[in-house]
């Protein structure tokens, strides 16, 4: 479990998580981060002191999702939970990601979707962290046919959904209505969603409430903010931020650093009790940490014989 900024509230939901006797009774938690956060640390990545800059808090918060992530993939931890982060902070602090997610995925060299769920809606987005501007160049057939193997694949293997029902939200208002307000339902998502045998494109303004009822597992959104509105609006508080096609289970609450409560004790550690319960419940289903560890050395043993003798 990291962190996540020390300036924000991460430390205080960490705090609260690891207070709740529900964690307790579901797994050992270790926790990544700086010392002088106002939380223990088990895996120390460097010091934090109150006041300090922003940059120092983003290299902080970069370190801890990386050795996070080498405890991972050596097989050390089941899996991660991480603790919100400053984006504009992680930037200042070296690491070029636009969040976790991308951060995961090149760290771990995987393909990877974005997925919001909670009791009442799942949510995944074929594009995250973009403009508005740029979602329409960067929301491609591939894009779409993608996120859903991903999607079926997780829902598969980390929620025991046997045979997974996709829906895929429309980009533009009414599914574009006959060309009225676009053509990208018709010619670009409408093939894809074919190809990748999933219902729709369906409008927005109908589509989660479908889910919701209980006529699809999960709705691929075509952009971040139409997909984290339907998730938040929903389940605000209580939802988990999954990151599907990772080697190993990675949640995180659905909020973000809460700057300006930080220190308060005002933080609703709800959902990164959520995050926390549900990373154990899909490490349940996942690959064992022993299998991991073994799968990790014949890894380093590959790169090893791969390397040129030393002279002596």
């Amino acid at each position: 479990m990291t962190v996540g900024d020390p300036r924000g509230i991460g430390p205080e939901i960490v705090a609260k998580a690891l207070a709740d006797p529900r964690v307790g009774e579901r797994c050992d938690v270790v926790v990544v981060g700086p010392e002088g956060s106002g939380v223990a640390v088990a895996e120390s990545i460097g010091k934090w002191s109150h006041g300090g800059r922003v940059a120092q808090a983003g290299k902080l918060s970069g370190l801890a999702i990386e050795r996070a992530v080498e405890l991972a993939i050596e097989g050390v931890v089941d899996g991660i939970v991480t603790g919100p982060i400053h984006k504009p902070a992680l930037l200042a602090g070296g690491y070029d990601y636009p969040g976790h997610t991308e951060m995961l995925a090149a760290l771990t060299k995987s393909s990877v979707a974005m997925m919001l769920t909670s009791d009442k809606l799942r949510v995944v987005l074929a594009t995250t962290h973009l403009a508005l501007r740029d979602v329409t160049k960067s929301l491609t057939a591939k894009a779409i046919v993608d996120s859903a193997r991903i999607t079926r694949e997780g829902l598969q293997q980390w929620f025991g959904i046997s045979e997974p029902r996709l829906a895929l939200c429309a980009l533009n208002p009414h599914a574009g209505d006959g060309g009225r307000f676009g053509d990208e339902d018709e010619k670009l998502l409408a093939p894809a969603a074919r190809k990748a045998g999933i219902a729709g494109p369906f409008p927005a303004d109908t589509v989660f409430v479908r889910a919701m009822r209980g006529e699809f597992d999960a709705v691929i959104a075509p952009y971040h903010d139409v997909g984290m509105t339907a998730i938040k609006v929903a389940s605000f508080g209580s939802a988990v931020n999954v990151t599907l096609g990772l080697p190993f289970p990675r949640t995180s609450p659905d909020h973000g650093t809460a700057l300006d409560i930080a220190g308060q004790n005002r933080a609703d550690a709800s959902s990164m009790i959520a995050a926390t319960l549900l990373c154990a419940s899909i490490v349940s289903r996942g690959q064992p940490r022993a299998d991991r560890q073994v799968s990790a050395g014949r890894q380093r043993e590959s790169r090893s014989a791969a390397r040129p003798s030393r002279a002596r």
